[in-house]
């Protein structure tokens, strides 16, 4: 495997990364680097972490995950959006932690969780061609590290423009990238 084709693999694992961040940095109250930081590094963690489980699990899992991934990508992100939409339209509460208390690491775990479940399938396919796998997830988590951090700052600007609806079009956002993940995997575009 080249590393040319290691780096396309952590850009594309990386982008729905991305998009879920640029939605967080929407809904989030102006967030500052360090938080954009923070947010890279758990989503690039898991990001990192989720091939080398799919690699692990190798030939015997690979009919089960494959099978299942889009669906489990769907489910996490839909309800995440779900919740999402559902703050934005709540009316504004006078505790400033509540911001801090949804964007805590456990809500960033499971975004990032949820977009990383099609990084399990490919590290599934990278046991089958012998691949480097602490090479390649340690791309992949840098690349996404980099994208969520770019992201959410982008979200940022966004936020300002949208308002007090950010959150809606953060859900909105998740819902989308879930959607798209289970649409690919349907009519086998993926």
């Amino acid at each position: 495997m080249s590393p040319f084709s290691i780096l396309l693999i952590g850009i594309a694992m990386s982008t729905d990364a991305f998009a879920a961040a640029v939605g967080k940095g929407a809904a989030m109250q102006r967030p500052r680097f360090p938080q954009a930081l923070r947010a890279g590094l758990i989503f690039g963690a898991i990001e990192a972490i989720t091939p080398v489980i799919g690699w692990l699990l190798g030939h015997a899992a690979a009919r089960y995950i494959t099978a299942w991934d889009h669906w489990i990508a769907f489910g996490v992100l839909g309800l995440l959006g779900l919740h999402m939409i559902w703050n934005g339209f709540r009316p504004d509460s006078d505790d400033d932690g509540q911001a801090i208390r949804h964007h805590g690491f456990w809500g960033l775990a499971a975004t990032g969780l949820g977009t990383s479940i099609d990084a399990m399938a490919v590290g599934v396919s990278l046991a089958f061609l012998d691949a480097p796998i602490a090479v390649v997830a340690a791309v992949i988590g840098l690349c996404t590290l980099v994208m969520v951090t770019t992201g959410i700052m982008l979200g940022r600007v966004l936020g300002a423009l949208a308002g007090k609806r950010a959150e809606i079009a953060g859900g909105v956002i998740m819902i989308a990238i879930g959607s798209a993940i289970l649409y690919e995997h349907l009519n086998g575009t993926a």
